[in-house]
């Protein structure tokens, strides 16, 4: 019987702390070679594209997710595990949920291995589900005493800071400009569709934690190259999907290229991240491939 997980079944069964914990363990699976994920595969039908991304844990399952590009208010993503010894697909999830928690669980992953120990204060630029889910995951990983939100609908910025008063008991509160939200915080996520920086290096307290969740392109990114060159340690969950994605991501042909470490890697004891605590730290997110069938295998059983 396969079994079939709606966005209900999703929030209802996944706990933040148990999706990060899950998302480290991906890594490091990705980095030893476990769990393979090649890059995502788009295929273009008319006024948009279906994508798709997959993954195989060795000796587990396998599986993949699929989702489109047309923009639509419900936009359903399909993700879906087979039983790697029997072939049979084992569960479905089929919804808007289970994606961006496996983005933020990623995220919360990253920020508990290069944040600072006692980083307490959160900036979010950007108050979309991206930014939301990671919220939800970093809250999981680190005390929060404040938390600032910032985006340019300040009646939205409102509503986030009131969800996240209501909903995880923090002092969310908005704030009147990104510079605003960012001074004096040691954790700060950028989460924005934004072809534009939002973000500057001059505006950072000293070893600051840093995520880079939007567009990352050239020529159209969130957070610049200067930006990154000037960080201390510049981290990825998947450094063959930074370095090879079309068109080229921000990283391409710059100092950070050769530099540029990966999750997976750090938390295995293979790269050393965060040597000092007043490092800045920047998490260049670009989703690791696979992350998904990963997630639902967890939540279902399949280990």
């Amino acid at each position: 019987m396969v079994e079939f997980l709606t966005d209900t079944a999703v929030l209802a069964m996944l706990r933040a702390r148990d999706a990060v914990q899950w998302m480290k363990d991906a890594a490091v699976a990705a980095h030893r070679g476990q769990l393979h994920a090649p890059a995502r595969i788009r295929a273009d039908i008319g006024a948009g594209s279906l994508v798709v991304t997959a993954g195989h844990l060795d000796g587990h399952w396998y599986g993949y997710r699929a989702y489109d590009t047309f923009g639509l208010v419900a936009g359903d993503q399909v993700v879906v595990v087979h039983d790697a010894e029997l072939g049979r697909v084992h569960a479905m999830a089929v919804g808007a949920e289970l994606g961006p928690r496996r983005t933020g669980a990623i995220g919360g992953a990253a920020a508990d291995t290069f944040a600072t120990a006692d980083a307490s204060r959160l900036a979010l630029i950007g108050a979309g589900t991206q930014a939301w889910t990671q919220l939800w995951a970093i809250d999981a990983v680190r005390d929060l005493s404040e938390v600032r939100v910032f985006t340019r609908d300040p009646v939205h910025a409102e509503g986030f800071a009131r969800r996240a008063r209501e909903q995880l008991g923090l002092d969310c509160t908005p704030s009147r400009s990104a510079r605003d939200a960012v001074d004096g915080a040691d954790l700060v996520v950028c989460a924005t569709p934004s072809n534009e920086p939002v973000l500057a290096y001059d505006w950072l307290t000293p070893g600051a934690y840093v995520a880079t969740l939007g567009p990352k392109q050239m020529g159209r990114h969130e957070v610049d190259a200067e930006f990154l060159e000037a960080a201390d340690v510049v981290v990825t969950d998947s450094r063959a999907q930074a370095l090879e994605h079309d068109p080229p991501t921000t990283v391409v042909g710059t100092r950070v290229e050769d530099h540029l470490q990966e999750l997976g890697a750090v938390l295995d004891g293979a790269a050393t991240g965060r040597t000092s605590h007043d490092q800045v730290c920047v998490f260049y997110s670009v989703g690791l491939a696979g992350t998904e069938p990963y997630l639902l295998a967890k939540l279902t059983g399949l280990a």
